[in-house]
């Protein structure tokens, strides 16, 4: 690769670059007027392995900001644990939304 006059021999030394990580994502749940407290903590646990005590924090942010970060993770991961929630709660007839963002 031919270097322009413009490049000043400013090349990254190998060990400065990093390999570039994937993008993360959100998953956030949505509040609504509907959908039990309790459910939505139970979810929390169950697709996001958090504790009770990390739940309920979950859920009241949720509830009085009217949304509420679950976890971070690559877009894979996110989109999976996005897909099991509203399965989760599309079976259990509650209208809970999950939804994934660029974090």
């Amino acid at each position: 690769m031919a270097h322009s006059p413009s490049d000043h021999g400013t090349a990254l030394k190998p060990e400065v670059a990093k390999p570039k990580l994937p993008p993360m994502f959100k998953v956030l749940l949505l509040n609504d007027d509907y959908t039990p407290m309790e459910f939505v903590v139970a979810c929390i646990e169950n697709f996001f392995n958090k504790s009770r005590e990390q739940a309920t924090q979950i859920m009241l942010q949720v509830h009085t900001e009217g949304m509420g970060v679950c976890g971070i993770y690559p877009q894979d991961i996110a989109e999976t644990k996005m897909n099991q929630v509203l399965k989760h709660a599309q079976e259990a007839q509650h209208p809970l939304q999950c939804v994934v963002e660029l974090a």
